[in-house]
């Protein structure tokens, strides 16, 4: 009777568990499934490879990692090359789960150029484009790096405190242009969580963010994670081609 009950309740188990799936069966890439990181273009050696991140104890500004699988951190130093994918995306989703050290900065572009900051605002007051969750304002880089507005704020500071993981989930439509080339519509954030709370919906972009905002909009462009401004770490990073539906709030 022993082994039929112990049979019986490994059933009931199962039943409440999740069908097997991948990423790859919902239509999703995973950026970073294995210790190579073969999804990115360029030099990455300098990212490292990570079970776990916490908050250096005799230095909040820097991050620890023990080393294992599941994660990846810029780092010792907390500042190594953008992690920029070797395929092109035109509307997009991505889900991004991130940790960043007191005071550090990094973020996610799509095609490269149209920037979601990621911040250490938690508890921030006044929210603008340059808090956690904003699209990042325009800028200049000369006579030095400066705003020149301040982007697209948060509808709520969603952002947790530094050292804990958090969530960023965000749908991109790319920007549409007519067989001559001359754009039509312009780039769209079409809803943006952060942290499981509503930041953006249906939000036009009519440049590409940061210093980028001068350059020539293109219709496929690679997805962008930032990591030459700060201690961060990355891990359940996937995307996946969107198509609007009937329930999307587009207006443009």
């Amino acid at each position: 009777m022993r082994s039929l009950a112990f049979f019986l309740t490994g059933l009931l188990v199962l039943s409440f568990l999740p069908p097997a799936s991948s990423a790859e069966e919902a239509g999703w890439t995973d950026l970073l499934p294995a210790k190579a990181l073969r999804a990115f273009r360029g030099k990455t050696e300098g990212w490292l490879h990570v079970e776990s991140v916490t908050l250096d104890p005799k230095s909040p500004r820097k991050l620890l990692g023990k080393p294992g699988m599941g994660a990846v951190l810029n780092g010792a130093r907390g500042r190594e090359r953008d992690l920029v994918t070797k395929e092109n995306y035109g509307d997009l989703e991505a889900h991004v789960e991130f940790v960043i050290a007191k005071g550090s900065n990094s973020g996610v572009k799509f095609h490269g150029v149209y920037e979601i900051q990621i911040l250490d605002s938690h508890g921030a007051k006044v929210l603008s484009g340059d808090s956690c969750g904003g699209i990042y304002p325009r800028a200049e880089l000369k006579p030095r790096y400066h705003h020149i507005d301040k982007g697209i704020a948060p509808r709520v500071n969603a952002a947790r405190p530094a050292g804990e993981w958090q969530t960023l989930h965000a749908i991109f439509l790319a920007p549409r242009f007519d067989p001559s080339g001359k754009k039509v519509a312009n780039a769209c954030i079409v809803r943006a969580t952060l942290n499981g709370k509503l930041i953006h919906e249906n939000v036009e972009l009519a440049t590409p963010t940061g210093s980028n905002w001068t350059k020539k909009e293109i219709a496929h462009g690679p997805f962008l994670l930032q990591g030459d401004h700060g201690p961060v770490a990355f891990r359940n990073v996937r995307v996946r081609p969107y198509k609007v539906t009937a329930g999307d709030k587009v207006t443009r």
